[in-house]
């Protein structure tokens, strides 16, 4: 039974992999994407509209790579727990244990709700009230800085 259950722990292999690939599908398509609005934005006239459109697309070709960055994260730091604990990654990037993982985690996660907020605030259009979205996300970023120094103090 023990060999079982030591061997079981390879199938994290499922979530490294697919992890893995929505992150790399991620990166590649919001490069690609900033590469054809870099072509874009120098083969056409920039008013002030346009340069707001650009500005707009590349905080969500941001907030993509942002993204991608939490998968590739997820990836190396299930690998790291489960696989092989001696993953060359650099120092602020190593996870000993699930709880670092996820610390990771929620940090990307509260600089992805910011960027989301800005790219609505940038591409407000005077009419919509964005004070509710703005502190729904205030809200949740409360929340996590609460939960991360409760779980901390009872360390």
């Amino acid at each position: 039974m023990t060999k079982i259950l030591s061997a079981s722990r390879y199938i994290i292999y499922i979530a490294v992999i697919s992890s893995f690939i929505a992150s790399l599908a991620l990166l590649v398509l919001a490069g690609i994407e900033i590469i054809q609005l870099v072509v874009k934005a120098f083969s056409i006239g920039l008013d002030t509209s346009t340069i707001k459109m650009l500005a707009v697309t590349f905080i969500e070709a941001i907030d993509i790579l942002l993204l991608g960055t939490v998968f590739y994260i997820t990836a190396l730091g299930l690998y790291e727990l489960f696989i092989d604990e001696n993953l060359p990654t650099p120092s602020w990037l190593h996870i000993t244990q699930l709880d670092d993982l996820k610390s990771k985690l929620i940090g990307v996660v509260v600089v992805i709700l910011s960027v989301a907020f800005l790219g609505q605030v940038v591409n407000w259009d005077g009419q919509r009230n964005l004070i509710f979205h703005g502190a729904a996300i205030a809200l949740v970023i409360t929340a996590i800085t609460f939960f991360l120094g409760w779980r901390k103090r009872d360390q």
